[in-house]
C-alpha cells in the first residue's frame, strides 16, 4: 500500500482530513515518483542481464547447486532457478514503484523460508542469488538511485534469513 493510500485510510478510519505531516509525506513521495519510476524502468529494461549476471555469480560461487543432487542441476532445475530471481527482481519493482515494502510482502515475501525448507533448497543460496541480483541491478544506475532500489533488495534478502 503506497504512502498516499495509507494515509488516506487512517484519516478516514478517524474520520479526519489529511494532517500537515501526512501532507509532506505525501508531497515527497509524488516528488520522489519521476526517481522511483527510473529506477523501475531500469530494472524492467535490464532484468534478462541482471538476472543472468546473477544465476552465473551464484553458479560460480555455490557450484554444490548446479552440481548432481544440487536444487538447481540439470536445465529444467536451473531455469526454475533463474525464474525464482526473475520473480524477486519483479517484487523489487514493485516496491519501488509503491516506494514501500508493503507490495513485496503481501505478494510475494510471507512463507518464503517455510516454502523453500520444504522444497529443501537452501534458502542461503536464493538470498545470495537476490544479493547477486543487487549488484548487477545497482551497477547500472547512479548512486542515489542504486541506494534506493537496494533498499528493496536488502529488505527481500531479510526476509530470507
Amino acid at each position: 500500500m503506497s504512502i498516499v493510500t495509507k494515509s488516506i485510510v487512517n484519516a478516514d478510519a478517524e474520520a479526519r482530513y489529511l494532517s500537515p505531516g501526512e501532507l509532506d509525506r505525501i508531497k515527497g513521495f509524488v516528488t520522489s515518483g519521476e526517481r522511483r519510476l527510473r529506477i523501475a524502468q531500469v530494472l524492467t529494461e535490464s532484468r534478462e542481464r541482471i538476472v543472468k549476471q546473477a544465476g552465473d555469480q551464484l553458479f560460480q560461487k555455490r557450484p554444490d547447486v548446479v552440481s548432481p543432487g544440487g536444487n538447481a542441476y540439470g536445465e529444467e532445475m536451473t531455469a526454475t532457478c533463474l525464474r525464482d530471481l526473475d520473480y524477486y527482481l519483479r517484487l523489487v519493482t514493485y516496491g519501488v514503484v509503491a516506494g514501500d515494502i508493503t507490495p513485496i510482502e503481501e505478494i510475494g515475501i510471507v512463507g518464503v523460508r517455510e516454502m523453500y525448507r520444504s522444497l529443501g533448497t537452501p534458502i542461503d543460496a536464493v538470498a545470495e542469488g537476490v544479493r547477486a541480483m543487487k549488484s548487477a541491478a545497482t551497477s547500472l544506475m547512479s548512486g542515489e538511485d542504486a541506494g534506493e532500489a537496494g533498499a528493496y533488495f536488502d529488505y527481500v534478502i531479510g526476509a530470507m534469513q
